[in-house]
């Protein structure tokens, strides 16, 4: 069991089909399914959750324990956070923060709300919409701040572009702050997203 636990690979493939023996037992022991849009919207919501869990799981992940603690870490020990650890993180970081946005705009659009949402309810009442629309929005300001801030000024932080180091320095405050800021905004943004599916 240890062997089988200690590889990161084998885990997720036991995982997912833990989840699909789930899935199978949940929708057969309720008379089956179809390969219907109420099929394709569960299915789509659960990619999106689980993506999401893994982006905003980074952000914190930086924001609580890696900046904080990183004057902590004695300077000869400093490389195997920027040059391993943080890459690898900001690998998923990244596409974790795309995969949220896309499967979420799917989601939108095969349960009829896009257009609603993104126009933040006007026009058709509000409430679920209202409150979908300013989650989406924060999320889409957030992805934006992944992937042409903070990606590009990290890449400058960590030595991965080569770059002065009054400019490295000057990237590894900007890639912070703007963190910070989705940090900020990621609580409104999940509450935004909590209310719309348990409020209205």
């Amino acid at each position: 069991m240890g062997n089988f636990l200690s590889s990161l690979p084998k885990t997720i493939h036991a995982s997912l089909g833990l989840a699909v023996l789930l899935f199978l037992g949940l929708f057969f022991g309720n008379d089956g399914f179809e390969f219907d849009r109420y099929f394709w919207s569960w299915f789509v919501r659960f990619i999106h959750v689980v993506v999401a869990i893994m982006w905003i799981g980074l952000l914190w992940y930086f924001n609580f324990v890696q900046i904080p603690n990183m004057p902590k870490i004695p300077d000869e020990q400093k490389p195997a956070i920027g040059k391993v650890i943080a890459p690898a993180a900001l690998f998923y970081f990244r596409w974790a923060a795309f995969l949220t946005i896309i499967s979420g705009l799917v989601l939108g659009h095969l349960n009829g709300y896009l257009h609603e949402s993104m126009t933040l309810g006007i026009g058709s009442g509000g409430g679920r919409n209202t409150a979908i629309g300013i989650g989406m929005w924060l999320g889409l300001i957030m992805a934006f701040n992944v992937w042409f801030v903070i990606w590009p000024n990290q890449k400058r932080a960590l030595g991965i572009v080569e770059c002065d180091p009054d400019l490295k320095a000057k990237s590894a405050k900007t890639a912070m702050l703007f963190s910070r800021t989705n940090t900020l905004l990621s609580l409104p943004m999940l509450l935004s997203m909590v209310a719309a599916q348990n409020l209205y």
